[in-house]
């Protein structure tokens, strides 16, 4: 798998339920002969950004750990 698949997997166990992205809003079956776009465009839904509420970015990558102080609480530290 190359960096960027795996960084924006949303396929994770642990994936916070505060990340966002859009795909999340399109209601159509995955169609495979159709590249995915990896476009990366994800946001906290408590700080409505691409930020966390720990300053980190909100992404597949990061928002897998329940070690992050943040994680589905919206609050960091």
């Amino acid at each position: 798998m190359n960096l960027d698949a795996e960084r924006f997997d949303t396929n994770r166990e642990h994936l916070c339920s505060a990340l966002r992205w859009k795909g999340q809003f399109i209601e159509a079956e995955p169609d495979p002969t159709v590249p995915p776009t990896n476009d990366g465009i994800f946001w906290c839904m408590y700080t409505q950004t691409c930020i966390g509420p720990d300053g980190e970015l909100a992404e597949p990558g990061n928002c897998c750990s329940k070690g992050r102080a943040c994680h589905g609480t919206g609050k960091c530290g």
